[in-house]
């Protein structure tokens, strides 16, 4: 086994050691465990931008409205449905998919700032729709009037409502599945012509490779993660409002893969979670939050343009 390999096990192992004891260390050192499914949320949320911007080298910032369709999807199938916290975010997930599979031939063959703004433009579409639509979605006021419903598996019942560390472990399944699926598409040819895609794509297209058509499948898979993230951050809240699908929303998805990492697996977790603490930190001490951490992410790439973990990487292996 090679030295590489070991230290990618053993990074692996750490950060998910690290996930399954969050509820226990994190409140020990001053936190709680709804700041943990926040991180938990919101990595995936990132990772799933990354899957398109680190691996295929696509930009959106357009993906809050998948994450956003994923939330109204969820809330509103437990609301007006079937009240069932599993149904929910399968809908949350199908509905954020549909919409990118149906948007993604649209959008595909433009490249660069073209691409990003396009998908804004989008994302803009939706976030009128739930701010105006006020009999169904609640409008500016949000999606209210439910909440996450207990988990029945027969032999037994599970309270997410209350038991915040089962809700926790819920949020935690999805994520693991998510990221087991990630991984397994990256390691696959499918992931190897991603790549190159991102290296080269006119030799990509020399080769025969269909760019477009990998293009659409690459931003189909990142919508459907962003679409579980946006399921789970609705159950989280028990409340969805239209900032879910707002542009900036997504700019705080990309802010969190750079910072942490572009390119790179657990980036954007990592910067997932210094985003979320120190938005915990400063919004309790400032109102004035965002230029502080606006000012951290400017210095972060300009001393650390790989991230932190490619920083931290670059210590180790120096």
């Amino acid at each position: 086994m090679t030295s590489v390999g070991f230290n990618k096990q053993s990074a692996n192992l750490l950060v998910w050691l690290l996930l399954l004891a969050m509820p226990f260390w994190l409140p020990a050192i001053g936190g709680y465990v709804e700041l943990g499914e926040r991180v938990v949320v919101l990595g995936l949320a990132a990772m799933a931008v990354n899957f398109l911007l680190g691996y295929t080298g696509v930009l959106s910032f357009g993906h809050a409205a998948y994450f956003g369709l994923g939330a109204y999807g969820a809330g509103m199938t437990i609301r007006y449905l079937v009240p069932s916290t599993g149904l929910g975010i399968l809908v949350g997930t199908l509905v954020g998919t549909l919409a990118g599979a149906i948007i993604g031939p649209l959008i595909i063959r433009l490249r660069g700032v073209y691409f990003a703004m396009v998908t804004i433009a989008f994302g803009q579409v939706f976030y009128f729709i739930a701010f105006r639509w006020n009999s169904v979605t609640g409008g500016d006021d949000g999606l209210n009037g439910w909440t996450r419903m207990p988990l029945n598996f027969g032999i037994t019942t599970v309270d997410i409502l209350h038991d915040t560390r089962a809700f926790y472990y819920l949020i935690l399944a999805v994520f693991a599945v998510s990221v087991g699926v990630m991984a397994w598409l990256l390691r696959s040819p499918f992931g190897r012509t991603l790549i190159a895609i991102r290296e080269n794509e006119r030799r990509a297209r020399f080769l025969g490779i269909p760019v477009d058509q990998h293009i659409w499948m690459s931003w189909v898979i990142s919508c459907c993660f962003a679409a579980a993230a946006g399921a789970l951050y609705a159950l989280l809240n028990n409340f969805v409002d239209p900032r879910a699908l707002y542009w900036t929303q997504s700019g705080d998805f990309v802010i969190m893969a750079v910072l942490g990492g572009m390119r790179s697996f657990w980036g954007p977790l990592i910067g997932a979670a210094v985003f979320v603490l120190l938005q915990d930190y400063l919004s309790s001490q400032t109102q004035n939050w965002m230029s502080f951490v606006g000012l951290f992410f400017v210095l972060v790439v300009l001393f650390f343009p790989r991230g932190i973990l490619g920083a931290v990487r670059r210590k180790v292996t120096s």
